[in-house]
């Protein structure tokens, strides 16, 4: 390369365009140039002038360390998406990107910080179709075991993952068609998921966490390749689906609870379970509870209600979130292990980036210091007629404990 920037990572650019959503043409549009010196400096041909360089960090909203940062190698196990037939490729780009971000975030905090150990039963099979359904309802009961959880309800499938070990980003990603995607990475053998928020109810967010739960469990040893075929990809998502069902409700238990396998009956197990009316429905036709038949008339009476697009409870049953990424940057900044600005520079990342992937509030990275929380204070009451007023007390203040 000449005329160019010493140590300009050319695999950056590509990361960063992706991740932000963005063509060729519309980035050399931004920055005033040709599409044809994108694609040169993106192939590794050339790179940019320093000039240049600072103008892409402007358009990108990237700092200019990010581009002389060699790329992560996060190996070659398969991106398993939701939805992969609705969803464009730049869309799978960009949130492919923003969990590849992610897993950089992690593999920083953890220079600091011992996250929980990966504690995530595998099934040995290369072949998806070796999978049989006694395998899917085999391995999510030995996910409950290891786990601890026992035959009952999850109250929390977020926080049950990460405290496995799981990394979990969730964020919107600008389209109703993406659900989430979940991966293995090289880097630290240390899955990572991620759940998209456009649509977040509790239900459903569930659902398509223990889906991804399902790839990380049932596909660890697929092969990319098997993905780009319909057919397979197909059945590996209904095999997720399965495992998804599986492990949310366990079939000895939830079954004994159905006393009546109707939609009435239904409802009083949402709040309990937190998973989708929708979701039982699937749930009893894998159980054989009721027959094909049956199953469409609940669908034609599911749909009759309006409820494919919202079901009853969906607005009070709370949304869960991820905790591990957001807690393990407070821990380092309230403990003084690191500031604000050297997280960011270690990270080579935005603040509103970092804020995002981690869950953080807005303006937390650049804050200077605590929220400042305005606490309620006694009314000051006037003494009855004849009385006098008592001596006014005194405040003293004292530090707050650190969590």
């Amino acid at each position: 390369m000449r005329n160019g920037t010493p140590g300009f990572q050319s695999e950056r650019l590509v990361e960063a365009r992706d991740s932000r959503g963005l063509t060729q043409v519309a980035l050399a549009d931004l920055i005033n140039r040709t599409s044809s010196s994108i694609s040169r400096w993106e192939s590794g041909n050339q790179s940019p002038e320093p000039e240049a360089l600072e103008t892409l960090a402007r358009a990108l909203n990237l700092p200019i360390s990010f581009f002389l940062r060699p790329k992560l190698q996060h190996g070659d196990n398969p991106m398993f998406f939701r939805s992969m037939a609705s969803t464009t490729q730049a869309l799978r780009r960009r949130t492919c990107g923003r969990l590849h971000w992610a897993e950089e975030i992690a593999l920083t905090l953890q220079e600091w910080l011992d996250l929980p150990a990966v504690n995530v039963p595998r099934l040995d099979v290369v072949d998806y179709r070796e999978i049989r359904e006694a395998d899917i309802e085999r391995m999510a009961t030995e996910c409950r075991r290891a786990w601890g959880l026992g035959s009952g309800p999850i109250s929390d499938v977020l926080l049950v993952m990460e405290n496995a070990g799981i990394c979990v980003v969730k964020e919107e990603v600008g389209s109703a068609a993406m659900d989430g995607l979940s991966h293995w990475s090289d880097a630290d053998h240390r899955p990572y998921v991620l759940i998209a928020a456009d649509k977040d109810t509790c239900a459903r967010s569930r659902l398509d966490a223990a889906h991804e739960l399902g790839h990380l469990v049932l596909h660890a040893r697929v092969k990319e390749k098997t993905l780009a075929d319909a057919a397979a990809f197909k059945e590996v998502e209904r095999q997720a689906f399965l495992f998804a069902g599986a492990f949310l409700l366990p079939g000895e238990t939830f079954a004994a609870e159905v006393w009546s396998p109707t939609l009435n009956g239904f409802l009083p197990l949402k709040e309990r379970w937190k998973v989708s009316l929708g979701a039982m429905i699937k749930r009893c036709r894998t159980l054989s509870m009721i027959n094909d038949e049956y199953e469409q008339r609940l669908w034609k009476h599911y749909s009759s209600r309006g409820w494919r697009k919202a079901e009853p409870l969906d607005d009070i049953m709370p949304v869960e979130v991820p905790r591990l990424l957001s807690r393990s940057v407070r821990l380092l900044i309230d403990e003084g292990i690191r500031t604000r600005e050297q997280l960011l520079d270690d990270l080579r990342l935005p603040a509103a980036d970092v804020e995002s992937l981690c869950g953080l509030p807005r303006g937390f990275m650049t804050s200077s210091g605590g929220d400042l929380v305005t606490l309620p204070r006694i009314k000051e009451r006037q003494p009855p007629a004849g009385e006098t007023a008592p001596e006014s007390a005194t405040l003293i203040p004292f530090r707050g404990r650190r969590n």
